[in-house]
């Protein structure tokens, strides 16, 4: 499953590139805003298998993990969560007033790129994923209410932590109380890396 995973991301990896090569990235966009209504039923599949961000974010982060330069805490003034959609909104202004009064289309999605990959190299994948993507923010509303997801058989769970260790947005969590692991779809990127760790089956998408 693991490596049918990374197929599909390199895929759409290629095809932002060729989309960007040809000067089409409204396009790009416009899956992005499809992506959106689909987390209202699916969750946050664009996160785990579409975005490039994320795609580019996976070497960043094995490079960081190996050169110990990676930070596991998050910035104190990120906390509160509100960052990301700041990064939102001055992402839309900057592109529409570099269309109207520059003539030009800013590329605001290279830029995220590259910004995604070198934050990643300092702080753990889930301080860009949750606090800081303006693209992420929006992912995240609609992921909330998503009709499908991850979760989590109780009755099988033995609350070893190891899912808690795999996953790249910090969505699951072993709570104290009863050992058991729980997941928050908001953050759940859909990923299979949480299913593939579980020695006991216990994670499944439903």
């Amino acid at each position: 499953m693991k490596h049918k995973v990374t197929v599909v991301r390199v895929l759409f990896l290629g095809l932002f590139v060729f989309l960007l090569a040809q000067g089409k990235m409204m396009l790009w966009l416009g899956l992005f805003g499809v992506s959106l209504l689909a987390a209202l039923l699916f969750g946050r599949v664009y996160c785990g298998y579409v975005c490039p961000m994320n795609t580019i974010m996976i070497p960043a982060n094995w490079i960081a993990k190996k050169l110990n330069i990676q930070k596991q805490e998050s910035p104190k003034w990120l906390k509160d969560g509100y960052f990301a959609w700041i990064t939102l909104i001055v992402s839309v202004v900057a592109m529409i007033l570099s269309k109207r009064f520059l003539k030009i289309n800013l590329p605001i999605l290279p830029i995220w790129l590259i910004l995604a990959a070198l934050i990643t190299l300092r702080y753990k994948p889930s301080v860009f994923h949750n606090l800081i993507c303006p693209f992420g923010a929006p992912q995240k509303l609609f992921g909330r209410f998503a009709r499908k997801s991850k979760t989590v058989d109780k009755a099988t769970c033995i609350g070893c932590k190891l899912c808690e260790k795999v996953c790249p947005s910090d969505a699951i969590v072993v709570v104290d109380k009863d050992k058991k692991a729980v997941i928050n779809t908001a953050l759940c990127h859909q990923c299979t890396n949480c299913q593939q760790i579980c020695p006991k089956s216990s994670i499944h998408y439903s």
